[in-house]
């Protein structure tokens, strides 16, 4: 068979994941002195090689893909990548991986690399400006392969995280998410019904995300659907980036609940979670769900 040729359709349904993913209520004094309910939902826990959003936007685009190789995009330390190479290896098709940075090609692969690579994943390291593109770069023959955005986010991926918003329905008032690619927002708000609401917390600074998630919910469903707004005061410098602030809110948070924070996207959604309970954003009596998306890669 050939590397692009389809085989038998993988079926991520195969992997077992937890859904709906548990919804567990937390006990802490910076919301219920306002009179608020924070909630966790543990998209972490739907499966370990494939957690919280990766599972619910890869899941769709694997049975799109019917087998196929599938090519993705990433940065160096990119959840998404990793996801996909896990897929590849559990359910048996080829994964190629466009990666930015082509200084990278010629050094010792970074931890979450070297596991893409133990995987399966094919690695195809491009310059910066040749990956903003967001195209596939000359040299890759696509011919029978199966095209994943980066992050995952396209309008099957959408489809996908609409199913996490029907699992609140009636359960959460507002729900809460960090944004890097803007799908699992997207997705989530359409899901939501009977006045749900959903906020974003992007961990890019540059304001542009609003636009995005407004463009793949037109891809998704020709118009915006759902309640959501973002909230652009907590990326803390940017992708990656981080301070003393948030380093000690999570670390805080890791020994009062026993939950390990994720630093690049939950620990922000919490940080900001936090700081607009405290500036009185819930009325009392409100249910706060926070999506927890993922854990630190070396709780895996």
């Amino acid at each position: 068979m050939s590397p692009g040729a389809p085989g038998p359709a993988p079926g991520p349904g195969r992997l077992r994941p937890q859904l709906p993913s548990p919804l567990e209520p937390l006990d802490d004094e910076r919301f219920a002195r306002y009179g608020v309910q924070l909630l966790l939902k543990r998209d972490d826990l739907i499966h370990p090689d494939l957690p919280g959003n990766k599972w619910r936007k890869l899941a769709p685009n694997l049975t799109a893909a019917a087998g196929r190789t599938v090519l993705t995009f990433g940065g160096a330390y990119s959840n998404h990548l990793r996801a996909t190479a896990a897929a590849g290896r559990l359910l048996g098709f080829p994964t190629v991986g466009v990666v930015r940075g082509q200084e990278l090609a010629h050094r010792p692969l970074n931890p979450s690399l070297a596991r893409c690579a133990a995987d399966g994943m094919r690695l195809h390291f491009v310059d910066r400006r040749t990956y903003r593109a967001k195209a596939v770069p000359a040299g890759i023959d696509t011919s029978g392969m199966y095209v994943v955005p980066e992050g995952g986010s396209n309008a099957a991926a959408v489809h996908g995280c609409g199913a996490l918003g029907r699992e609140l329905n009636g359960l959460a008032d507002t729900v809460a998410v960090a944004v890097g690619t803007g799908g699992t927002l997207a997705g989530l708000a359409a899901g939501l019904t009977e006045g749900g609401q959903a906020i974003g917390f992007p961990v890019l600074k540059g304001g542009f995300l609003g636009a995005e998630v407004a463009r793949l919910q037109q891809a998704a469903f020709g118009g915006p659907a759902g309640e959501w707004r973002l909230d652009d005061r907590f990326h803390f410098g940017g992708y990656a980036r981080t301070s003393p602030a948030l380093e000690a809110f999570a670390a805080g948070f890791e020994e009062q609940h026993g939950l390990p924070v994720e630093r690049v996207y939950v620990a922000k959604m919490l940080y900001g979670l936090t700081a607009l309970a405290a500036d009185g954003a819930f009325p009392p009596g409100t249910r706060v769900a926070a999506v927890i998306t993922g854990q630190p890669s070396s709780s895996r």
